[in-house]
């Protein structure tokens, strides 16, 4: 297995999986999406070479009282940002989380947003990264938004289309046998999942697939065949017993690293957003009572010192279950 699975140019399944993927983005979005996305880019100025929309108001449409998710790719964080210190904390502990509001044709558009370089994105997009928020992430429906050129789209459809194949790749050295379009994904996200902080309760697997099944079934031959796997009828089946626990112990250890490098991460990113996202920790609040039914009383203090309150916060939800 490589370290880039569609980098070679020339792999006609490659290609195929990197043209799914601008399929998908060659389609129109809520006026309001662009809206925000160009409005946001122009924080940035020409750092930016694109803005990834994705999250559930992709997959829903709906806008009004919801907040989009975007993720800002830029050229350098030097480049995108006036003051030092967000471009390090950038660069340490990728990426920077932000929230944006703004109104449209009287709407109020919400947003929250990430911002990445292109390499450290591509980067964690590939097998090489041990981090699963990104690959997982982007192995979803998303769409380019504001692209510098169409160098830059191919680029980064290159980038989701690898983010596929280490999210279906690093599942099967897990379990080798499951090869169904439902039996991979549903496994992959569930796997996922559990290797970061989430409030979601179990299930998030299945929904997630169903969401959009036949975009799934749709690129999971296409995705096998750039991976080197046929979809020729003779696909290995789930053994009819369970394998030995000594078996893939490599993969196994693989993936114990995978969640213990996720919790730790997540539980980082959860303490910086709370410095650079404005009303991070009443929006956290809100994401994890929405998600989990834990409810939360955010308090005065807890705005003013909110690294103090996100350790505090963290211990006391985690024992309310909010956190898996």
């Amino acid at each position: 297995m490589t370290d880039d699975p569609v980098k070679d140019s020339g792999n006609s399944s490659a290609t195929e999986l990197r043209t799914f993927i601008l399929s998908e983005w060659d389609r129109s979005v809520p006026a309001a999406v662009t809206v925000a996305a160009k409005d946001i880019a122009s924080r940035y100025g020409d750092s930016v070479l694109g803005v990834l929309f994705y999250g559930s108001c992709l997959r829903t449409g709906e806008i009004e009282d919801k907040i989009l998710d975007f993720y800002v790719i830029v050229d350098d964080y030097h480049n995108a940002y006036n003051g030092a210190w967000l471009a390090v904390a950038n660069q340490i502990l990728p990426p920077n989380v932000f929230y944006h509001e703004m109104d449209v044709d009287g709407v109020t558009v919400r947003s929250k947003y990430a911002v990445v370089s292109a390499k450290d994105f591509k980067f964690r997009c590939s097998p090489s990264c041990l981090n699963v928020s990104i690959w997982a992430r982007f192995s979803q429906p998303c769409m380019l938004l504001c692209a510098q050129s169409d160098d830059v789209q191919n680029t980064m459809a290159e980038a989701v289309a690898t983010s596929v194949t280490t999210m279906l790749s690093n599942l099967l050295d897990l379990q080798p046998w499951a090869t169904r379009s439902r039996d991979l994904w549903v496994a992959a996200f569930e796997a996922t999942y559990a290797a970061e902080l989430r409030s979601e309760r179990g299930g998030k697997g299945l929904e997630i697939y169903l969401l959009d099944q036949q975009r799934y079934d749709d690129l999971t031959p296409v995705a096998l065949a750039t991976m080197g796997i046929t979809d020729d009828g003779n696909q290995q089946s789930q053994p009819a017993t369970q394998p030995a626990r000594t078996a893939n112990f490599t993969a196994k250890l693989a993936w114990f690293l995978r969640r213990t490098n996720g919790k730790v991460v997540s539980f980082l990113r959860l303490i910086k957003a709370s410095m650079t996202f404005d009303g991070g920790i009443d929006y956290l609040a809100w994401k994890i009572r929405r998600h989990s039914g834990v409810d939360i009383e955010i308090k005065d203090w807890m705005r003013k010192h909110p690294i103090i309150a996100g350790v505090v916060l963290f211990w006391g939800l985690r024992k309310k279950g909010a956190f898996k």
